[in-house]
Protein backbone atom coordinates (compact mmCIF):
# COMPACT_ATOMS: atom_id res chain seq x y z
CA UNK A 1 0.00 0.00 0.00
CA UNK A 2 3.16 2.39 0.72
CA UNK A 3 4.25 1.51 -2.79
CA UNK A 4 1.63 2.26 -4.47
CA UNK A 5 1.20 5.66 -2.59
CA UNK A 6 5.03 6.88 -3.58
CA UNK A 7 4.67 5.17 -7.02
CA UNK A 8 1.57 7.67 -7.52
CA UNK A 9 3.55 10.70 -5.96
CA UNK A 10 6.15 10.18 -8.18
CA UNK A 11 3.91 10.08 -11.53
CA UNK A 12 2.01 13.06 -10.34
CA UNK A 13 5.31 14.50 -9.62
CA UNK A 14 6.85 14.53 -12.81
CA UNK A 15 3.46 15.50 -14.63
CA UNK A 16 4.08 18.31 -12.92
CA UNK A 17 7.31 18.97 -14.19
CA UNK A 18 6.66 17.91 -17.70
CA UNK A 19 3.42 20.14 -17.67
CA UNK A 20 6.22 22.93 -16.27
CA UNK A 21 8.89 22.26 -19.03
CA UNK A 22 6.08 22.57 -22.06
CA UNK A 23 4.91 26.15 -20.30
CA UNK A 24 8.34 27.09 -20.57
CA UNK A 25 9.06 26.35 -23.86
CA UNK A 26 8.37 28.90 -27.18
CA UNK A 27 5.88 27.99 -29.48
CA UNK A 28 6.89 26.99 -32.78
CA UNK A 29 6.10 29.18 -35.35
CA UNK A 30 5.01 32.81 -34.22
CA UNK A 31 6.54 36.16 -35.76
CA UNK A 32 10.72 36.49 -36.04
CA UNK A 33 10.40 38.50 -33.10
CA UNK A 34 8.83 35.09 -31.45
CA UNK A 35 11.54 33.35 -32.97
CA UNK A 36 14.97 35.59 -33.49
CA UNK A 37 17.74 34.18 -35.64
CA UNK A 38 21.08 34.90 -34.26
CA UNK A 39 23.03 36.98 -36.85
CA UNK A 40 25.98 37.05 -37.54
CA UNK A 41 28.17 40.43 -37.26
CA UNK A 42 28.85 42.47 -40.77
CA UNK A 43 32.43 43.26 -40.73
CA UNK A 44 32.80 47.02 -42.47
CA UNK A 45 35.01 47.48 -45.78
CA UNK A 46 37.79 48.87 -45.08
CA UNK A 47 38.26 51.43 -47.85
CA UNK A 48 41.98 52.29 -48.60
CA UNK A 49 42.92 55.84 -49.53
CA UNK A 50 45.89 56.63 -51.63
CA UNK A 51 47.66 59.72 -52.14
CA UNK A 52 48.38 60.43 -55.99
CA UNK A 53 50.00 63.15 -57.81
CA UNK A 54 48.87 65.12 -61.37
CA UNK A 55 51.48 67.02 -63.70
CA UNK A 56 50.10 68.06 -66.71
CA UNK A 57 51.81 70.21 -69.90
CA UNK A 58 49.93 73.78 -68.42
CA UNK A 59 46.77 74.12 -67.03
CA UNK A 60 46.39 77.26 -68.99
CA UNK A 61 45.10 75.09 -71.71
CA UNK A 62 41.65 74.46 -70.58
CA UNK A 63 41.76 70.46 -71.71
CA UNK A 64 44.15 69.82 -68.97
CA UNK A 65 41.88 72.12 -66.72
CA UNK A 66 38.88 69.64 -67.47
CA UNK A 67 40.94 66.59 -67.42
CA UNK A 68 42.75 67.58 -63.83
CA UNK A 69 39.16 68.26 -62.37
CA UNK A 70 37.71 64.51 -63.72
CA UNK A 71 40.18 62.69 -62.13
CA UNK A 72 40.03 64.92 -58.73
CA UNK A 73 36.39 64.11 -58.36
CA UNK A 74 36.51 60.38 -59.09
CA UNK A 75 39.72 60.33 -56.97
CA UNK A 76 38.21 61.95 -54.22
CA UNK A 77 34.83 59.81 -54.49
CA UNK A 78 37.10 56.87 -53.94
CA UNK A 79 38.41 58.35 -50.70
CA UNK A 80 42.00 59.17 -51.85
CA UNK A 81 43.85 62.68 -52.27
CA UNK A 82 45.03 64.44 -55.03
CA UNK A 83 48.01 66.47 -55.52
CA UNK A 84 48.17 68.96 -58.62
CA UNK A 85 51.05 70.92 -59.61
CA UNK A 86 51.02 72.83 -62.60
CA UNK A 87 54.73 73.35 -64.69
CA UNK A 88 53.17 76.05 -67.20
CA UNK A 89 54.55 74.18 -70.14
CA UNK A 90 58.26 74.43 -68.64
CA UNK A 91 59.97 70.78 -68.83
CA UNK A 92 62.89 71.39 -66.25
CA UNK A 93 59.90 72.76 -63.88
CA UNK A 94 57.66 69.30 -64.39
CA UNK A 95 60.73 67.57 -63.47
CA UNK A 96 60.93 69.95 -60.08
CA UNK A 97 57.87 69.58 -59.01
CA UNK A 98 57.41 66.03 -59.69
CA UNK A 99 60.46 65.77 -57.28
CA UNK A 100 58.41 67.53 -54.92
CA UNK A 101 55.62 65.51 -55.21
CA UNK A 102 57.99 62.05 -54.25
CA UNK A 103 58.93 64.08 -51.07
CA UNK A 104 55.41 64.60 -50.09
CA UNK A 105 54.88 60.96 -50.64
CA UNK A 106 52.58 60.30 -53.82
CA UNK A 107 52.30 56.36 -54.41
CA UNK A 108 51.12 57.36 -58.24
CA UNK A 109 50.95 59.98 -60.68
CA UNK A 110 49.36 60.80 -63.62
CA UNK A 111 51.43 62.56 -65.78
CA UNK A 112 51.13 64.21 -69.05
CA UNK A 113 54.73 65.71 -70.28
CA UNK A 114 55.77 68.90 -71.27
CA UNK A 115 58.50 67.36 -73.46
CA UNK A 116 58.25 63.60 -74.18
CA UNK A 117 61.88 63.13 -74.57
CA UNK A 118 62.86 65.67 -71.21
CA UNK A 119 60.92 63.83 -68.87
CA UNK A 120 63.21 60.80 -68.76
CA UNK A 121 64.88 61.70 -65.10
CA UNK A 122 61.67 61.53 -63.73
CA UNK A 123 60.73 58.73 -65.05
CA UNK A 124 63.50 56.96 -63.56
CA UNK A 125 63.19 58.93 -60.55
CA UNK A 126 59.64 58.09 -59.87
CA UNK A 127 59.87 54.59 -60.91
CA UNK A 128 63.01 54.44 -58.09
CA UNK A 129 60.67 55.00 -55.48
CA UNK A 130 58.55 52.93 -56.77
CA UNK A 131 55.94 55.31 -57.88
CA UNK A 132 53.00 54.11 -60.25
CA UNK A 133 53.12 56.13 -63.82
CA UNK A 134 49.47 56.46 -65.29
CA UNK A 135 50.56 57.87 -68.84
CA UNK A 136 47.94 61.08 -70.09
CA UNK A 137 47.11 61.89 -73.06
CA UNK A 138 50.57 62.43 -74.99
CA UNK A 139 53.01 59.75 -74.41
CA UNK A 140 56.88 59.64 -73.34
CA UNK A 141 58.87 58.22 -75.82
CA UNK A 142 60.09 55.19 -73.64
CA UNK A 143 57.23 53.46 -72.99
CA UNK A 144 58.06 50.66 -71.16
CA UNK A 145 58.71 53.51 -68.02
CA UNK A 146 54.80 53.53 -67.62
CA UNK A 147 52.58 51.63 -65.72
CA UNK A 148 49.60 52.35 -68.40
CA UNK A 149 48.52 54.63 -70.79
CA UNK A 150 45.22 56.54 -71.16
CA UNK A 151 45.04 58.85 -74.11
CA UNK A 152 42.65 59.16 -77.64
CA UNK A 153 43.04 57.89 -80.60
CA UNK A 154 44.95 60.35 -82.09
CA UNK A 155 46.09 58.94 -84.76
CA UNK A 156 42.63 58.62 -85.84
CA UNK A 157 42.04 62.23 -84.79
CA UNK A 158 44.42 63.11 -87.64
CA UNK A 159 42.87 60.71 -90.17
CA UNK A 160 39.21 61.80 -89.68
CA UNK A 161 40.44 65.57 -90.43
CA UNK A 162 42.35 64.59 -93.49
CA UNK A 163 39.31 62.50 -94.87
CA UNK A 164 37.12 65.51 -94.09
CA UNK A 165 39.69 67.92 -95.73
CA UNK A 166 39.72 65.15 -99.31
CA UNK A 167 35.66 65.75 -99.12
CA UNK A 168 35.86 69.41 -98.65
CA UNK A 169 38.46 70.19 -101.51
CA UNK A 170 38.64 67.01 -103.83
CA UNK A 171 41.25 68.62 -106.16
CA UNK A 172 43.61 69.05 -103.64
CA UNK A 173 45.55 72.25 -102.65
CA UNK A 174 47.95 73.73 -100.80
CA UNK A 175 48.01 73.02 -96.86
CA UNK A 176 50.07 74.62 -93.90
CA UNK A 177 50.88 72.40 -90.64
CA UNK A 178 50.89 74.00 -87.29
CA UNK A 179 52.34 71.57 -84.90
CA UNK A 180 54.20 70.77 -81.74
CA UNK A 181 57.33 68.07 -82.14
CA UNK A 182 58.13 67.84 -77.92
CA UNK A 183 54.57 66.35 -77.60
CA UNK A 184 53.76 62.59 -79.20
CA UNK A 185 50.04 63.43 -79.07
CA UNK A 186 50.09 66.21 -81.57
CA UNK A 187 52.94 64.20 -83.53
CA UNK A 188 50.34 60.94 -83.59
CA UNK A 189 47.74 63.42 -85.10
CA UNK A 190 50.00 65.36 -87.23
CA UNK A 191 51.16 62.06 -89.23
CA UNK A 192 47.57 60.61 -89.32
CA UNK A 193 46.66 63.46 -91.08
CA UNK A 194 49.60 63.95 -93.51
CA UNK A 195 49.38 59.71 -94.52
CA UNK A 196 45.51 60.30 -95.53
CA UNK A 197 46.07 63.27 -97.71
CA UNK A 198 48.80 61.92 -99.27
CA UNK A 199 48.44 61.12 -103.16
CA UNK A 200 44.93 63.24 -103.12
CA UNK A 201 46.25 66.63 -104.54
CA UNK A 202 47.58 68.35 -101.70
CA UNK A 203 50.83 70.14 -101.05
CA UNK A 204 52.58 71.19 -97.38
CA UNK A 205 53.67 74.42 -98.64
CA UNK A 206 54.29 74.83 -94.86
CA UNK A 207 54.80 73.84 -91.58
CA UNK A 208 55.72 75.26 -88.36
CA UNK A 209 56.78 74.75 -85.08
CA UNK A 210 54.14 76.25 -82.32
CA UNK A 211 54.88 74.69 -79.08
CA UNK A 212 51.10 74.04 -78.78
CA UNK A 213 50.65 77.53 -77.34
CA UNK A 214 48.19 79.86 -78.75
CA UNK A 215 50.37 83.49 -78.86
CA UNK A 216 53.12 81.51 -80.88
CA UNK A 217 50.74 79.49 -83.14
CA UNK A 218 49.20 83.51 -84.23
CA UNK A 219 53.02 84.42 -84.27
CA UNK A 220 53.95 81.98 -86.62
CA UNK A 221 50.87 82.28 -88.92
CA UNK A 222 51.04 85.61 -89.12
CA UNK A 223 54.30 85.17 -90.88
CA UNK A 224 53.28 82.25 -92.99
CA UNK A 225 50.26 84.67 -94.63
CA UNK A 226 52.95 87.12 -95.67
CA UNK A 227 54.60 84.20 -97.55
CA UNK A 228 51.91 82.34 -98.86
CA UNK A 229 49.07 84.09 -101.56
CA UNK A 230 46.70 81.42 -101.65
CA UNK A 231 45.82 78.56 -98.50
CA UNK A 232 43.58 76.24 -98.92
CA UNK A 233 43.80 74.35 -95.33
CA UNK A 234 45.13 74.72 -92.07
CA UNK A 235 45.90 71.71 -90.36
CA UNK A 236 46.19 72.64 -86.42
CA UNK A 237 47.83 70.12 -83.74
CA UNK A 238 45.02 71.46 -80.67
CA UNK A 239 42.56 73.91 -80.47
CA UNK A 240 44.89 76.55 -78.83
CA UNK A 241 47.24 75.81 -81.71
CA UNK A 242 43.74 76.65 -83.60
CA UNK A 243 42.41 79.60 -82.01
CA UNK A 244 46.07 81.29 -82.56
CA UNK A 245 45.65 80.55 -86.29
CA UNK A 246 42.62 81.98 -86.30
CA UNK A 247 43.10 85.50 -85.03
CA UNK A 248 45.86 85.50 -87.10
CA UNK A 249 44.34 85.01 -90.64
CA UNK A 250 41.03 87.03 -89.65
CA UNK A 251 43.51 90.25 -88.75
CA UNK A 252 45.08 89.73 -92.21
CA UNK A 253 41.66 89.70 -93.51
CA UNK A 254 42.13 86.66 -95.62
CA UNK A 255 38.94 83.97 -96.30
CA UNK A 256 39.95 81.52 -98.16
CA UNK A 257 41.01 78.86 -95.97
CA UNK A 258 39.64 76.41 -93.84
CA UNK A 259 40.91 75.23 -90.45
CA UNK A 260 40.64 71.67 -89.01
CA UNK A 261 41.79 71.14 -85.23
CA UNK A 262 42.27 68.68 -82.40
CA UNK A 263 40.37 68.55 -79.07
CA UNK A 264 36.82 69.92 -78.91
CA UNK A 265 36.94 73.04 -76.45
CA UNK A 266 34.04 75.27 -75.57
CA UNK A 267 35.81 77.99 -77.18
CA UNK A 268 36.45 76.63 -80.66
CA UNK A 269 33.32 75.20 -80.77
CA UNK A 270 31.91 78.14 -80.18
CA UNK A 271 33.96 79.54 -83.73
CA UNK A 272 32.78 76.73 -85.06
CA UNK A 273 29.01 77.41 -84.62
CA UNK A 274 29.41 80.83 -86.05
CA UNK A 275 28.38 80.68 -90.24
CA UNK A 276 31.15 81.58 -92.56
CA UNK A 277 33.72 80.70 -89.82
CA UNK A 278 36.90 79.52 -90.97
CA UNK A 279 36.58 76.95 -88.40
CA UNK A 280 35.29 73.99 -90.54
CA UNK A 281 36.07 70.73 -88.43
CA UNK A 282 37.21 69.25 -85.13
CA UNK A 283 38.33 65.55 -84.24
CA UNK A 284 37.23 66.18 -80.69
CA UNK A 285 37.96 64.48 -77.49
CA UNK A 286 36.89 63.57 -74.44
CA UNK A 287 39.15 64.89 -71.35
CA UNK A 288 36.17 63.86 -69.04
CA UNK A 289 36.11 60.40 -69.93
CA UNK A 290 39.68 60.38 -70.05
CA UNK A 291 40.02 61.20 -66.68
CA UNK A 292 37.67 58.48 -65.23
CA UNK A 293 38.97 56.10 -67.30
CA UNK A 294 42.46 57.01 -66.11
CA UNK A 295 41.37 57.07 -62.43
CA UNK A 296 40.01 53.26 -63.02
CA UNK A 297 43.30 52.07 -64.29
CA UNK A 298 45.02 53.70 -61.81
CA UNK A 299 42.82 51.98 -58.90
CA UNK A 300 43.14 48.58 -60.34
CA UNK A 301 47.20 48.90 -60.41
CA UNK A 302 46.94 50.21 -57.02
CA UNK A 303 44.95 47.17 -55.58
CA UNK A 304 46.68 44.64 -57.19
CA UNK A 305 43.87 43.99 -59.77
CA UNK A 306 44.04 42.88 -63.44
CA UNK A 307 44.26 46.44 -65.70
CA UNK A 308 44.32 47.61 -69.49
CA UNK A 309 48.04 48.67 -70.07
CA UNK A 310 46.71 50.84 -72.98
CA UNK A 311 43.22 52.62 -72.94
CA UNK A 312 42.15 54.53 -75.91
CA UNK A 313 39.30 56.81 -76.13
CA UNK A 314 37.75 57.55 -79.54
CA UNK A 315 37.65 60.67 -80.99
CA UNK A 316 34.46 62.12 -82.88
CA UNK A 317 34.17 64.60 -85.76
CA UNK A 318 32.55 68.17 -84.89
CA UNK A 319 31.31 70.22 -87.54
CA UNK A 320 28.77 73.12 -88.42
CA UNK A 321 26.00 70.41 -88.60
CA UNK A 322 26.15 69.14 -85.66
CA UNK A 323 28.30 71.31 -83.35
CA UNK A 324 24.48 71.96 -81.35
CA UNK A 325 24.25 68.70 -80.09
CA UNK A 326 27.19 68.43 -78.34
CA UNK A 327 26.99 72.42 -77.34
CA UNK A 328 29.43 74.86 -76.89
CA UNK A 329 29.39 75.58 -73.37
CA UNK A 330 31.42 72.66 -72.21
CA UNK A 331 33.69 69.83 -73.03
CA UNK A 332 31.71 66.76 -74.50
Amino acid sequence: MKFKRWAAGIAALLLILSMGLISCAKPAGGTPEDNPVPQEEEEEEEIVSYKFGFSCISMENPYYETLEASIREAIEESGSTLISRDPKGDSTAQIQQIRDMIADGIQAIFLCPVDWEKIAPALTELKEADIEIINLDTQVQDREEVDAYVGSDNINAGVICGEKLIEAAPDGGQVVILECTTQNSIIDRINGFEETIAGKGFEVVERSETGGKKDEAKTQMARILKEQDHITAVMCGNDQIALGALEAIEEAGRSEMMIYSVDGSPKLKQELAKDGSLVVGIAAQSPINIGKSAVTVALQIMNGERYEKETLEEVLFIDRSNVGMYGVDGWQ
